[in-house]
């Protein structure tokens, strides 16, 4: 991911100070001679609670490691997230922890990859937190990490030597789905776009992400749209790309939040973007969906409430009807719409109330669908009441007949009028 802020450390081993060079008929007469500095990398996945740094791969694919040397006792890995932000703005889940190694291996050009520990609330493994004082919202903040790695005992290779790193010097931060992205800005808004294999034009699904994900006054990065969640992620996967038969994914960033669309003119921003990405790239008009959640949530129907006919289904997600006292959407402005909707939350949101958003967006809409779950609880684990979006980036929601929403979205399309509320 390349706008990420990377700290470079070096951590020398307990086994050697010294960083000497040497060919491995040198290392077989001297079986502890130290080899250079090693590079790197941070690998990172995008989990259902945002992103994590997973794994890290040792540039070692020049020598020959014999891999039955390799324990999870091998190396040592300590990570150091750091807020990154000027002044004394407050940062929760900032970390200076030892990360737990799970494993050590070989991958298939030689090099070696230190398996860690991950998941949800897993200590040190983020590579964001949640800043607090941010304009009385609250923001996601990349953190500035540094990871240094200590060998433990030496590694054999395959010719009988065995060989000792003198020191380990961090890269870059790898996230394939996320590199996978590209850059690009219009109408005052940042985005990121995920073009499809193959040619013909293809469907484009629209992403709005919450509050949390936008951008502010010392962060403008829209990286934070795509790691935060699995909720525009989901729809670049292998098996989305097929539903949909290839599709574009784009994740507009907010300057500040969705729901300050009244001052800053977000909804015309939005519909100016979408017209431009659609000019440049081969997409299918008939076939543009909007999913939000949250603040994504309110701008989703308010997308649609704004642009009558353009739009073949939308799906908000926890979504916001009203805030601080003031209603975002009227009853006149939801019940005026003919957009095949789905909406998704957890009965128990306790950030958005249901029954005053989402309830009443599915209550308002004309042939609205609505998926209400009890909690959060996905793979075994329960997550905030307020992260219903999981289940949208999972595919998860059903209609009576058993069609998920992903089917169900590829279906609509404003060609002849074809719109399936079911």
């Amino acid at each position: 991911m390349k706008k990420l802020r990377i700290v470079v450390t070096i951590a020398v081993t307990a086994l050697s100070l010294l960083a000497l060079s040497a060919p491995q008929a040198e290392a077989k007469r001297h079986p502890s001679t130290p080899q250079d500095s090693v590079p790197f990398t941070l690998n990172a996945s995008v989990l259902d609670s945002g992103q994590q740094v997973v794994s890290l791969t040792l540039d070692t694919g020049r020598l020959p490691v014999r891999a039955s040397s390799l324990s999870k006792g091998t190396f040592s890995v300590h990570a150091k997230g750091t807020n990154p932000l000027p002044g004394a703005e407050p940062v929760y889940g900032t970390f200076d922890a030892d990360r737990t190694v799970t494993g050590v291996h070989l991958d298939r050009r030689g090099r070696i990859v230190i398996e860690l520990e991950h998941g949800y609330n897993v200590a040190g493994a983020s590579t964001f937190a949640w800043g607090t004082g941010m304009d009385a919202m609250g923001r996601n903040v990349m953190l500035d990490l540094t990871y240094t790695v200590t060998q433990n005992q030496p590694i054999q290779l395959r010719n009988g030597a065995s060989v000792t790193f003198s020191s380990f010097t961090q890269g870059h931060v790898v996230d394939p789905e996320v590199d996978a992205f590209g850059y690009g800005s219009a109408a005052g808004l940042n985005y990121r776009l995920y073009t499809p294999h193959g040619w013909g034009k293809r469907p484009l699904i629209v992403w709005l992400h919450g509050g949390g994900e936008g951008g502010w006054a010392q962060a403008q990065d829209n990286d934070l749209p795509l790691i935060a969640n699995r909720g525009a992620l989901g729809f670049a996967t292998p098996k989305a790309q097929s539903i949909f038969g290839g599709a574009y994914v784009l994740a507009p960033q907010a300057t500040d939040y969705w729901l300050n669309d009244p001052a800053m003119g977000y909804s015309a921003k939005l519909k100016t973007l979408i017209d431009a990405v659609v000019k440049k790239h081969h997409i299918d008009t008939s076939r543009i969906y909007v999913v939000g959640a949250s603040n994504g949530g309110y701008m989703t129907p308010r997308l649609v409430v704004d642009n009558p006919g353009f739009f073949a289904a939308e799906v908000p997600i926890c979504p916001v009807v009203t805030f601080g006292g003031a209603t975002m959407l009227t009853d006149a402005e939801l019940a005026s719409v003919k957009t095949p909707t789905w909406v998704v939350q957890a009965k128990s949101d306790d950030t958005v109330p249901f029954l005053a958003n989402g309830q009443h967006i599915a209550d308002t809409v004309p042939g609205a669908l609505l998926s209400a779950y009890d909690d959060v609880t996905w793979a075994g684990v329960t997550y905030p009441t307020h992260w219903s979006w999981i289940y949208v980036a999972r595919n998860a929601p059903t209609t009576d007949k058993g069609q998920h929403i992903w089917q169900w979205m590829a279906k609509q399309s404003l060609k002849h009028g074809h719109h399936n509320h079911s």
